[in-house]
């Protein structure tokens, strides 16, 4: 069991308050953030723009939308940004009413959230370890014209992995022929190299939604950021009556109309993950008595084979925070993510790890 509350990670202020010292005194590995953090020229333009706390944002975002638009190449009508993308998955939920929705186990909260606020039959398809928690063609058959929206993380969270791109479309053409929305979360999508995800595809899918975020890999989740994107302009103008005005703060907005420009930021963080995962990863694999899991993502699935050990607590007192996937369904509390960070932040997490489960006492 987790020793926090929250269903997510990045609680370092409860994780802190557990240990008597200041969450600034923590190393998180629980939140999925890019390291390099925020970027210089975004800084730049929020110190030279503080004056928007002045004034209103426009309602509309029309600035952040045509942003989001050129990155994308696609109209900015089929665009909706939102406070952060959770923000997004309940305005959607709220906009498609589904009676019947599919999600897959182990997977991100907030569908869950999302659909039972909204009063829906929830059913699940859970991923198997024999598989290495891929998504095979098994959730082909698990589709019935009794759904009517299924939720799909790509990659997924928490383990990192995308379906394969064959299986990815034909899930889609499933969804289409009996009538479901299909919503793809490509939030950490970005930190994939070269991989477009599916808003390329969208034209001739209007019964698929992408929800995208922009807090991950730009390091600003305190602004928080994010869009859906869909190519039925009348479902996004529906959609929008939904949305409460003003859900975007200025600076959040203002951050949306910059950072995607940003390519040598984009560049630094393919560089990082490229080799600072590789070398993290196998690093985490020569530990003994650690499953790992290689994802494509900006974190990793462990799964910790010591019955004795309780790893987060265990290594919550080395003053390193991991996030415990007890409280995700088809998982238990031997599992846990851990986001790649800078070499120096993961070695100091190795360290750890290996003083743990090696019994090791670290010297005060």
């Amino acid at each position: 069991m987790s020793l926090l509350k929250s269903a997510h990670g990045g609680n370092t202020r409860e994780a802190a308050e557990l240990l008597g010292v200041s969450p600034e005194q923590l190393l998180d590995f629980s939140a999925n953030i890019n390291p390099l953090g925020m970027p210089a020229g975004l800084k730049r333009a929020i110190i030279d723009n503080m004056d928007c706390a002045e004034r209103y944002p426009d309602v509309d975002y029309a600035q952040l939308h045509a942003a989001l638009a050129e990155h994308h190449q696609i109209p900015a009508s089929w665009i909706l940004a939102g406070n952060g993308e959770t923000e997004s998955i309940f305005t959607l939920v709220d906009g498609l009413k589904p009676r019947h929705a599919m999600i897959v186990t182990p997977g991100f909260a907030e569908y869950r959230r999302a659909l039972q606020w909204g009063g829906c039959t929830i059913h699940e398809f859970a991923l198997r370890e024999d598989d290495g928690w891929q998504l095979t063609d098994a959730i082909l058959d698990a589709l019935t014209s009794e759904l009517d929206c299924l939720f799909l993380c790509t990659p997924n969270n928490p383990t990192g992995l995308l379906p394969d791109n064959r299986l990815l479309r034909e899930i889609a053409s499933r969804c289409e022929r009996l009538g479901i929305n299909l919503i793809l979360d490509e939030a950490f999508i970005d930190f994939i190299a070269g991989e477009p995800g599916f808003i390329p595809l969208l034209r001739d899918n209007p019964h698929i939604w992408v929800l995208r975020s922009l807090t991950k890999f730009y390091a600003i989740p305190g602004l928080r950021l994010g869009y859906l994107v869909n190519s039925n302009e009348q479902a996004v103008v529906q959609m929008r009556s939904r949305q409460m005005p003003w859900s975007i703060n200025a600076f959040a907005a203002l951050a949306g109309e910059i950072i995607l420009r940003d390519s040598a930021y984009q560049q630094a963080t393919w560089k990082w993950l490229e080799q600072e995962g590789a070398r993290f990863e196998q690093q985490l694999q020569n530990l003994p008595g650690l499953t790992v899991y290689p994802g494509q993502a900006n974190y990793r699935l462990l799964r910790c084979d010591r019955a004795d050990i309780d790893l987060q607590r265990m290594l919550l007192e080395q003053h390193v925070l991991i996030r415990s996937c007890a409280n995700y369904p088809g998982l238990d509390a031997r599992y846990y993510r851990v986001a790649v960070r800078s070499q120096e932040e993961n070695d100091r997490l190795l360290v750890a790890l290996n003083n743990t489960l090696s019994g090791t006492t670290p010297a005060d």
